[in-house]
């Protein structure tokens, strides 16, 4: 995991928030919504929990899944 986190420690702000939602709704990885956003992946899916923001991938099956 990278050692620089530009906003690790800071308080998130509501366009934070705001982006967090847009990008899970577009299926962004958790892993890249938190390079964008200058957050470890642990503190965008805690975020992500206190909004009730889904994280899960909407558009994709799950994997082992026969037809």
């Amino acid at each position: 995991m990278a050692k620089y986190n530009r906003n690790s420690g800071n308080a998130w702000t509501t366009g934070e928030v705001k982006q967090v939602r847009d990008l899970a709704k577009q299926n962004t990885p958790t892993r890249v919504i938190g390079l964008k956003l200058g957050r470890t992946e642990d503190a965008v899916r805690t975020r992500a929990s206190q909004e009730g923001i889904s994280l899960k991938p909407t558009n994709q099956s799950p994997y082992n899944r026969k037809k």
